[in-house]
């Protein structure tokens, strides 16, 4: 990546993409971080979970902890995965929707392109919560799918990409926050009124049990309904200011020095709504969305910082080899079944060892087993993309 000076007259942030000739050159940084992400999905946090009680170390127990979701308010480690994900879908559509640019690809081929894979990744979706899918029995299929909500929010966040700068891009997003925290505040839910945000009477839950087809997840309402679609989205917005601060020719201290004024603010800016409009995952508050995508802009620095800029590239590796195939692994795990693998493989290793470090030593088994599969894939060239 070239490191050019800027005029110091431009307006940092301002310069609209198809002015300011962005790049579309790939970087290892976000590879990883999306392998990062995904390696805590395909069983590493459930790996940390089971370490939870036998070390006797404080600090692993604490770590452990963090991989549950709190049962309403509140917030834990996990809590940021699917959101970071989402926001890192943000930044490669970024580079993604830049090379189709350079390529000569008008905005509808863009969007065709786009909405197509939107359509594919529900339809994938629905196959992976429902599998076998009800085909007979809509009445009992889970519509709602972290890939259906990846796709809706890419596509969304195309045609707001395509045609608002950076600025425009922001105010977009913020509004959809606040907007977002007056319906929930103001619109009355029948039989409990309005500003209710307790698990029964919340305006989420009454818009799913309402009008979305199927089951829900939690039955009264489902984390990966409708209304929470809306600020979800969101994250994948603001993914594509990070991606656009990165694609600038600018020097790396001004990419960094963005990254994390972004960070710091919209970390700030969601423990300051937290006081009002509680940090939530089930109903995806604003306040949770500001929260997590300021812990995305740094979590996406620390990366750049020492693989893009300092070099530092070689523990990089394993996390690529996992973000290059990412929905490869998220479906395999649907349909294999490492851990069974890893006990025939492995147990005679670990059967001497006291019994309840076997599911340990099962987990790790099956983790490494996932990276091998996806190391073969790797090195056969063969990547599966959507």
């Amino acid at each position: 990546m070239t490191n050019t000076p800027i005029n110091q007259k431009e307006s940092p942030l301002s310069t609209p993409p198809s002015s300011s000739q962005p790049t579309s050159k790939r970087l290892l940084s976000i590879d990883a971080l999306r392998g990062f992400d995904m390696l805590l999905i395909a069983g590493a946090g459930a790996f940390l979970v089971l370490l939870k009680g036998k070390t006797g170390i404080p600090a692993i127990d604490w770590i452990a902890g963090q991989f549950y979701h709190p049962a309403w308010n509140g917030f834990s480690f996990y809590d940021f995965i699917f959101p970071l994900f989402l926001f890192i879908a943000g930044v490669s559509l970024t580079f993604s929707l830049n090379k189709g640019r350079n390529l000569g690809m008008s905005k509808p081929t863009l969007y065709k392109k786009t909405f197509s894979r939107m359509l594919v990744l529900i339809l994938l979706g629905i196959l992976y919560k429902n599998s076998p899918v009800p085909i007979f029995e809509p009445s009992q299929i889970r519509y709602g799918s972290v890939l259906g909500r990846i796709g809706i929010a890419t596509f969304v966040t195309t045609l707001v990409y395509l045609n608002f700068d950076f600025y425009k891009r922001l105010g977009i997003a913020m509004a959809i926050l606040v907007l977002y925290y007056a319906a929930l505040f103001l619109i009355p839910v029948p039989g409990y009124g309005a500003g209710d945000l307790s698990i029964e009477g919340n305006l989420v839950g009454w818009f799913d049990r309402t009008f979305m087809p199927g089951i829900l997840k939690q039955e009264i309402y489902d984390e990966l309904g409708l209304l929470t679609q809306i600020p979800a989205l969101c994250l994948t917005i603001f993914g594509t200011l990070a991606g656009e601060i990165l694609t600038k020719a600018w020097l790396d201290t001004k990419k960094i020095k963005q990254l994390a004024i972004a960070g710091v603010i919209s970390l700030t800016l969601g423990l300051i709504w937290d006081l009002h409009f509680p940090i939530n995952k089930h109903l995806w508050s604003s306040s949770f969305i500001l929260l997590t995508s300021g812990m995305a802009f740094l979590t996406l620095l620390l990366f750049y910082v020492v693989i893009d800029v300092w070099k530092i590239r070689k523990w990089a590796f394993f996390f690529q080899v996992i973000g290059l195939n990412s929905l490869t692994i998220y479906f395999a795990f649907s349909f294999i079944n490492f851990r069974f693998t890893s006990e025939k493989l492995f147990a005679g290793l670990y059967a001497p060892l006291p019994e309840e470090w076997h599911p340990v030593f099962q987990a790790f088994g099956a983790l490494l087993l996932v990276w091998v599969f996806l190391y073969i894939l790797y090195r056969l060239k063969i990547f599966v993309k959507v």
